[in-house]
């Protein structure tokens, strides 16, 4: 087993990981920039090395400065949680020459995974369903035309190497792909320093709907069912759910197996994710495998009874996997809680914490780093705590939600709360009748 492991990452992520490894016996190394001095993960791991100044690509995008932390501490493996450096195949290979063990799948995995246009045929290959569009990149706007015009409008431009929905654009008409076509490249080129982008079929009335998996160095790949990840603002997850609230064993058992086959595929190890869309006939199509474990990975945890980074340390320690495929034993639902103004467009709100309480009581559970006298700062994600509940059904767990949410109470800055509080009385989001375009179609407020 690992000894001691450093956590190239902060906030509630990194305080997840101590938590998880101090369990297993696992010696904890936080690295922390100038601006997360007092964050909770640096007060909670055994030993803490400053990495740099707030500015990410100068601290936890660092990987000279995170590697040298790891060898002073005599750390002999690194999680790197999700976002920074957590899909940076380039790190995982630098670990693996530094004598690290990185928690993650391999460099190569991470490659393939990590261009869309190469993922998409290496899925297709192995059987995967996949959304029609252009075969690898449109290499000029004719090309893009030709390909709109033979899976037919409306279409979404996609970049190759996009992220959070940069370098997408939806084209509804052959009058408005040039257009589309200029500024998806720009924005990605901008964003990402590629600015290669491909074609999908768009899809009608979609459901975001994604199956965590898990593989082994021994052959092993299990599904863990599936996410519901619909209700989302400008391709942002805002709340999860599992199970979904349109799944039948059926579409379970069909999209489980994709999802294996599509993991295998690649020889993957550790957890993953892979990333339907699912239309309003139940057809699912691959969307994008993401190599690490997702923000919303306690709605699986809490669905299923298992802990996700536990298993991440146990596989990537070379050890076989200690979790079974099943079906979902609870219904849980993640509202995502971020420090900004639902009422001026989301703007952010970094700032001090004046006052805060956490809910609590049977089937609540929050994930967060902040405490009452944090300052939250303004340079990384907004994100300051995950609520999520958990109970025997969906009805249940959803008022489990509204009432922890009126528990909830931070104050100092604006938060996301009121709009969670808006929805869970939401009778579509109450009926499960929603799709990826509901907050873009529909008021919450109202």
């Amino acid at each position: 087993m690992i000894k001691k492991l450093l956590i190239a990452n902060r906030g509630e992520i990194a305080l997840r990981i101590i938590r998880a490894a101090r369990e297993l016996g696992i010696r904890t190394v936080a690295v922390y920039s100038e601006a997360d001095r007092a964050s909770l993960h640096v007060r909670f791991a055994d030993e803490a090395v400053c990495i740099g100044p707030a500015a990410g690509k100068l601290s936890y995008l660092n990987i000279p400065s995170i590697i040298a932390a790891a060898e002073v501490t005599n750390a002999d493996a690194i999680h790197p949680g999700y976002g920074f450096l957590a899909e940076n195949a380039t790190f995982a290979e630098i670990c693996l020459e530094s004598n690290l063990t990185f928690v993650g799948p391999s460099a190569d995995s991470i490659n393939r995974m990590g261009n869309k246009s190469v993922a998409k045929e290496t899925m297709q290959a192995a059987g995967v369903p996949v959304v029609p569009g252009s075969e690898g990149i449109v290499e000029s706007i004719d090309d893009a035309r030709r390909v709109a015009e033979q899976v037919g409008y409306p279409v979404m431009l996609k970049a190759v190497a996009g992220g959070g929905g940069k370098g997408m654009r939806y084209v509804e008409t052959a009058a408005d792909l040039d257009r589309a076509y200029a500024t998806a490249r720009g924005e990605a080129e901008a964003a990402f320093g590629n600015g290669d982008v491909y074609i999908e079929k768009f899809i009608e009335e979609p459901r975001h709907i994604e199956i965590q998996v898990f593989a082994d160095a021994h052959g092993n790949v299990v599904h863990l069912n599936e996410r519901e990840c619909s209700i989302q603002r400008r391709h942002q997850k805002l709340i999860e759910e599992a199970p979904s609230p349109i799944m039948t064993p059926e579409l379970r058992a069909a999209m489980g197996e994709a999802a294996v086959k599509g993991t295998r595929s690649v020889d993957y190890r550790g957890a993953g994710t892979i990333e339907f869309l699912v239309d309003k006939h139940r057809n699912f199509y691959f969307m994008e495998m993401n190599t690490r474990i997702q923000v919303e990975h306690p709605v699986t945890e809490q669905s299923m009874g298992y802990d996700l980074i536990q298993e991440q340390l146990i596989v990537a320690a070379g050890e076989r996997l200690t979790i079974q495929q099943k079906d979902p034993v609870l219904h849980s639902i993640e509202c995502r809680i971020n420090a900004e103004d639902p009422y001026k467009d989301f703007r952010p709100s970094p700032g001090r914490i004046e006052s805060l309480n956490f809910p609590g009581g049977p089937g609540v559970r929050v994930d967060s780093h902040i405490y009452q006298g944090y300052t939250i700062p303004p340079h990384y994600d907004s994100m300051v705590a995950k609520l999520i509940t958990f109970a025997p059904t969906r009805t249940e767990a959803i008022a489990k939600m509204r009432r922890a949410l009126d528990e909830f109470v931070i104050e100092g800055i604006e938060t996301t709360l009121p709009f969670h509080r808006k929805m869970m009385v939401n009778k579509d989001f109450i009926a499960g009748t929603f799709d990826t375009k509901y907050l873009d179609t529909h008021d919450w407020k109202a």
